[in-house]
């Protein structure tokens, strides 16, 4: 993996460790001479995990709507920063810059990018890895709700295998290295259309 795409949020939460934890990721991806793409914005979760990158001499790729930027959160302070018409641009262009995916604590739009990147996973749009680092248990309730929709028939197995789950840096990343995508057959066949 030469570049990782890191979803997360804008603010910072009221859990230090989150905030510990994205500084450590981003320093992390900088020593192993992994590109770091993000969000762009100078504050919150993105921030710190682009500050510890960037601590770290890591190369660090910002994408970021036109409005957003004009709000003044961008961090120009990065190594490459590309300008969006929209948020649906900005995740194409993140995803395109990226050979994986990690995901951290967020609000809405990290879990809205999280999901649209699995998605497009199960839909066979890409083969990435896709991750999540579940700092302090962060996402067990959402991991939980993911196996009620596999045991309710809303999801297949194969597809909930394809998020990789680890409360540690290192374990993800390790996960990711050797994710080997699956072939899943789809719900609807050729002759139920």
């Amino acid at each position: 993996m030469d570049s990782i795409v890191v979803f997360c949020g804008s603010s910072e939460g009221n859990d230090q460790k989150i905030i510990d934890e994205a500084y450590a990721l981003g320093k992390n991806l900088a020593q192993k001479n992994i590109t770091l793409v993000y969000g762009a914005a100078k504050i919150g979760v993105m921030g710190r995990v682009a500050r510890g990158a960037l601590d770290h001499h890591g190369k660090v790729i910002g994408v970021i709507p036109e409005f957003l930027k004009m709000k003044e959160v961008v961090h120009f302070g990065l190594t490459e920063l590309y300008t969006t018409n929209n948020m649906h641009e900005r995740k194409w262009r993140m995803h395109e810059l990226s050979d994986a995916i990690i995901t951290l604590p967020g609000g809405f739009g990290t879990l809205e990018e999280l999901f649209e990147m699995i998605t497009w996973a199960q839909l066979g749009l890409h083969q990435k890895p896709v991750g999540i680092l579940n700092i302090n248990g962060f996402f067990d309730d959402l991991v939980r709700f993911l196996e009620k929709m596999v045991k309710n028939g809303f999801l297949k197995m194969e597809n909930f295998e394809m998020l990789l789950v680890a409360d540690s840096i290192d374990s993800l990343l390790l996960k990711m290295s050797n994710y080997k995508p699956k072939s899943v057959p789809k719900w609807i066949k050729k002759d139920q259309v």
